[in-house]
């Protein structure tokens, strides 16, 4: 389990994040709205340990997040970054791969999982494709796979933190990115996610933390905090908030 407590981050002498009390849950994605600047990234900064606190604590398994160091940490946390840059012409399966590189569980271990990933990130069928080759999009799907690998199979001490995945995606792959994520979480792993699409959110979220100006506007259920009310007050928007008619959860519709 990932916990933040009375979490907070500066940056000079600017806190851009504060406030934070926050804990993953097995089986769970918790998703982080809110606009431009709000600190969602430097929420997943400080929640990985690339970011120290000003004030407060992340515990992952009730230790510091940077008590755990080296492979031992990246077999529990693995993140998937806005933009990963790589300029070398690995295949496919090779960057996929490199998830793998925390662990000793030997090549054919490695081979089935790293295929187990491929499908999961639905890019099987680039297998023995130049990465160089691919499209924004395709490549962020193989990261995905890459980090899902490296925490595969998922269990009760694993935690995946995703910047924005659905960035550069067409509207299937939006959704097949998210279906992955849950699939994760299904054996007692834990995700925290970045979104902008509060559609998507609301349908595979279980909750969801509203930041504003770095600090927590609201953290509930899709159902209770996907309000008009807040909605305006965290993204000037106007809108209506609808029910899906065959799933239940809320639908916003831009006025």
């Amino acid at each position: 389990m990932l916990r933040a407590e009375n979490l907070a981050v500066q940056r000079g002498s600017t806190t851009v994040l504060a406030d934070i009390n926050l804990a993953l849950r097995p089986g769970e994605v918790l998703g982080v709205l809110g606009p431009n600047g709000a600190g969602k990234s430097t929420l997943l900064g400080a929640l990985c340990g690339e970011l120290k606190p000003s004030h407060g604590q992340v515990l992952l398994d009730h230790r510091p997040v940077n008590d755990w160091v080296g492979a031992e940490r990246a077999k529990c946390l693995a993140v998937l970054p806005q933009t990963s840059t790589l300029n070398f012409a690995f295949r496919v399966e090779e960057v996929v791969g490199m998830g793998r590189l925390p662990h000793a569980s030997g090549q054919a271990q490695d081979a089935e999982i790293i295929r187990h990933a491929l499908e999961a990130a639905d890019i099987l069928h680039l297998l023995g494709r130049s990465y160089l080759a691919l499209s924004g999009g395709e490549r962020q799907r193989v990261h995905l796979a890459r980090v899902l690998a490296q925490l595969w199979p998922a269990g009760t001490e694993q935690v995946l933190l995703l910047d924005e995945p659905t960035s550069m995606l067409d509207p299937l792959h939006q959704h097949t990115t998210l279906q992955a994520t849950r699939a994760f979480v299904a054996n007692g792993a834990s995700a925290l996610v970045i979104l902008h699409d509060l559609n998507l959110a609301a349908r595979y979220c279980d909750r969801l933390l509203l930041l504003h100006n770095g600090r927590p506007h609201a953290l509930g259920r899709p159902q209770e905090v996907l309000t008009v009310a807040s909605l305006q007050d965290l993204f000037g928007l106007e809108v209506l908030v609808q029910q899906h008619p065959e799933r239940g959860h809320p639908l916003i519709v831009a006025r």
